[in-house]
């Protein structure tokens, strides 16, 4: 399994967790790769355009000032260029954020795969009520928000997200999975997109998805398994 890792310096520590609980509980050949900004741009992948104000906070642009919403991370829009990055290959892969740590085997995603689908999700109704997250970076809201922070893609049939497409449409397009029809996206069980705080606590978590913040960050320091969080960054 192929498994690329959003990565952002924001969420350093956190990515370095993501790949070590990974591959503690992994039973297949596991692959990362890690999906940074800078380097796709410096292939000519990405081209997306942002601002950061002092705040620190992100601005999207889109690719020519069409946008101008706020954005939390680096891998915010690069995640959707993991297709491309496959060459656009009939071989499911998966795109996990950075924030996320692993409690079960990757291994048994693989039975979950619908073949007549091209993408499969946690299918959240996820409407958080914060205003802010990871140490104060605006929370978003969107349609289908958090669909895309856990992803096994199969990139022969995402062509739709073509390097242009990524760098110019808008994050609500492209978040919402407006490029599939309906049909073309399947649904994993809650615990493969564990939304910490917000998912059912009665729930064993196989992905946690520290949605709000990890461990590692102010005001975060008593999230749920934050114990393992911090085996794993030690």
């Amino acid at each position: 399994m192929k498994v690329f890792i959003g990565w952002d310096e924001l969420d350093a520590r956190a990515f370095d967790v993501n790949v070590k609980s990974l591959h503690a509980h992994a039973s297949i050949q596991v692959e990362t790769f890690k999906v940074a900004d800078l380097g796709l741009r410096r292939c000519g992948l990405y081209k997306r355009e942002y601002r950061v104000d002092q705040s620190g906070q992100k601005w999207d642009r889109g690719l020519g000032g069409i946008d101008e919403t706020p954005f939390s991370t680096g891998f915010s829009f690069t995640r959707f260029l993991v297709p491309a990055m496959m060459g656009y290959r009939n071989e499911w892969c998966l795109f996990v954020d950075a924030d996320v740590m692993w409690r079960d085997d990757v291994a048994k995603l693989l039975p979950l795969i619908d073949f007549d689908k091209a993408v499969m999700v946690v299918q959240h109704e996820h409407d958080p009520a914060e205003k802010d997250k990871m140490g104060g970076l605006i929370q978003t809201r969107y349609r289908r928000k958090n669909w895309s922070s856990v992803m096994l893609m199969n990139p022969s049939r995402c062509r739709a997200l073509a390097p242009p497409i990524v760098s110019g449409a808008t994050g609500a397009y492209l978040h919402g999975f407006d490029w599939l029809d309906d049909g073309e996206i399947g649904s994993l069980p809650l615990c493969w997109n564990w939304l910490e705080g917000t998912t059912d606590p009665a729930i064993d978590p196989a992905i946690l998805h520290y949605t709000r913040g990890t461990p590692d960050m102010p005001g975060c320091a008593d999230y749920a398994f934050a114990n393992e969080f911090w085996g794993y960054a030690q």
